[in-house]
């Protein structure tokens, strides 16, 4: 028999809502086509990888030499490490080096990885709700728990409310810039107010939270938006991220942990996330895509098209009379169910099935009384579910 809390968590109807939709939505296409099904449930990035990252894949395709295959520091190759260093330097506007980077099997490998190497039990990681789902998983893996904490009403920084929620329990703080389901971009303003709040808290308490900053749609931004570079504002900040969505590789599964030099006990933590990656079985990140990264990590992408989906997308919701949170960035917005659901976003979107348009409800990313359209999917799909959206509204009674 499997454990007793994991066929709990399976048998959860919150537990992998997203993957649900999505097989939902494969079944759904077999019976009506897939021009007539408005699959909007994951957010699997449908741009292309760039070409310098195609060219470096058919460069190392080419590699036989002797060893090429083989095992490699657990941490990464050491000259990938220092590119992916340049990357960060690039981004935080703080020199970093290899020597702070562990490459590791894409961002939630990253983010098990930091919470084995820092959780004790019962310790606790604070979170801005809405948030990515499987966050609440990741704290039990390792003995800890989420202590969600609402945004404002913008979805920006609530700093107020995550102070009042420091305790002698408090490992860390997670945010997750842009949002994942929100598409929100915490201001440089936000940043520096949380930064504020947990160098005063660390100086009273004696315990210095990490400020872990989950960064996968970092690139992935609209309207002149920039991401803020958390290093320069608060010394204890790691950086969990991945290639998943920025050059569209979610299936090779590479990703990378930056810890922020400044840091007290920086080479402890990225002593600790390596021993970390090696126990939890992923030993290293894969071979062939660490190559590939080192030579395309800085590829240019035209992000442009998410933008048109996003804005085709806001004007049909316009029209069906749907309130949604305007995106900063990412590939998906999150909306509101309508009045007289009464919060009840599993039940809204059950309705909307019957209309053939597949959303995640909002309840599984801590955000009740609201569900995601992820919208990195065909134009096609897009224009097409306008007639899906506003039957189902008129209907709406």
């Amino acid at each position: 028999m499997i454990a007793k809390h994991i066929k709990e968590l399976m048998t959860n109807k919150n537990s992998s809502v997203i993957r649900k939709m999505f097989e939902e939505g494969i079944a759904l296409k077999k019976q009506y086509g897939d021009d007539n099904v408005f699959d909007f449930s994951l957010g699997n990035p449908d741009l292309d990888p760039p070409e310098k990252v195609v060219k470096a894949i058919q460069e190392e395709a080419k590699d036989i030499s002797h060893g090429c295959h083989g095992y490699m520091p657990n941490a990464g190759y050491p000259f990938v490490r220092e590119e992916i260093a340049r990357k960060i330097t690039k981004e935080q506007g703080v020199s970093v080096s290899g020597a702070n980077i562990v490459m590791t099997v894409g961002a939630a490998s990253a983010l098990n990885c930091v919470f084995k190497a820092i959780l004790n039990p019962g310790d606790e990681v604070v979170v801005p709700a809405p948030f990515f789902a499987e966050y609440r998983h990741y704290a039990k893996n390792h003995g800890g728990s989420l202590i969600e904490v609402p945004t404002k009403s913008d979805f920006s920084l609530d700093v107020d409310a995550i102070k009042s929620k420091l305790s002698e329990k408090t490992a860390a703080i997670l945010i997750n810039t842009p949002n994942n389901p929100t598409g929100k971009v915490y201001s440089e303003n936000d940043i520096k107010n949380l930064a504020a709040v947990l160098r005063e808290y660390g100086k009273s308490s004696g315990r210095i939270p990490y400020l872990i900053c989950d960064e996968p749609y970092r690139a992935i931004t609209y309207d002149g938006v920039k991401v803020p570079p958390a290093f320069q504002f608060y010394d204890s900040t790691v950086v969990v991220s991945s290639f998943a969505k920025d050059l569209s590789l979610p299936g090779e599964r590479i990703g990378y942990i930056a810890v922020n030099p400044k840091a007290d006990d920086a080479q402890n933590l990225v002593s600790g996330a390596i021993f970390a990656l090696r126990t939890l079985g992923c030993v290293n990140a894969p071979a062939f895509f660490q190559k590939v990264i080192a030579k395309s990590w800085d590829a240019e992408v035209d992000y442009s098209s998410y933008k048109n989906r996003r804005d085709k997308l806001m004007a049909i919701l316009d029209k069906a009379g749907l309130k949604y949170a305007r995106p900063d960035g990412a590939f998906y917005l999150f909306v509101k169910v309508p009045d007289n659901f009464n919060d009840d976003d599993m039940a809204f979107c059950d309705y909307l099935k019957k209309y053939l348009i597949l959303g995640a409800p909002g309840n599984g990313f801590g955000g009740k009384g609201w569900f995601r359209l992820a919208y990195c999917v065909s134009e096609k799909t897009i224009i097409n579910s306008e007639r899906a959206f506003l039957k189902a509204m008129a209907e709406n009674k």
